[in-house]
């Protein structure tokens, strides 16, 4: 399993610390099992936000593997159409 980047932990601990601050505010809960709630919310919040960062890395593969893919398509296209084009 690889090891999260430098941007998946500053997005997830920035989404889990200004979660919970604004959920707790916004609620007005005091007692420990809704302040427990809260957390658990945030952090599986955080967690999520996390995963979903895209790195340079993989942006930038999956824009490479996208533009490889459609170079061979259109390369497939232009074979395919001057077989069809040439004559006997």
């Amino acid at each position: 399993m690889p090891r999260p980047t430098a941007a998946q932990l500053a997005y997830g601990s920035a989404t889990v610390v200004c979660s919970t601050l604004v959920m707790l505010l916004l609620s007005g809960v005091t007692g420990g099992i809704g302040i427990a709630v809260i957390a658990l919310a945030a952090l599986v919040l955080g967690v999520l936000v996390s995963l979903t960062v895209r790195t340079r890395e993989s942006a930038s593969e999956s824009v490479t593997s996208e533009s490889v893919t459609s170079h061979e398509n259109a390369a497939s296209d232009e074979a395919a159409t001057s077989a069809f084009t040439a004559g006997p």
